[in-house]
């Protein structure tokens, strides 16, 4: 699971995006594709919901639910991703302040 703000005790198994491909329609296909980028958006798997949204959206462009979602998948990966990039700036501060304070008490 990728690391993200929201707890999720459920992983979903893996599921081959080819074996979904033995619907008999591709509205039946672009349900199920749908409903597991869903899935994997609730569990906090937001790259895996974002790679089979692609694939529902390659069947119907225009659906509104799934471009919807995309949008709500994106906006998560970039919120998670400023998360990180401040985490990260805020450990390398107290790194260097805990050197310069070491450095100091030296002198």
């Amino acid at each position: 699971m990728c690391s993200s703000s929201v707890y999720s005790p459920y992983k979903l198994p893996s599921v081959p995006l080819s074996s979904l491909a033995n619907s008999s329609s591709p509205l039946q296909q672009r349900e199920k594709l749908y409903l597991l980028a869903v899935g994997y958006y609730r569990t906090g798997e937001y790259p895996k919901s974002r790679q089979i949204l692609d694939r529902c959206l390659e069947i119907a462009p225009d659906w509104r639910q799934a471009l919807t979602l995309k949008k709500a998948v994106e906006d998560r990966i970039a919120k998670d991703g400023v998360i990180g990039i401040g985490i990260t700036a805020t450990a390398v501060g107290l790194i260097a302040g805990g050197i310069a304070a070491a450095l100091a008490r030296k002198k």
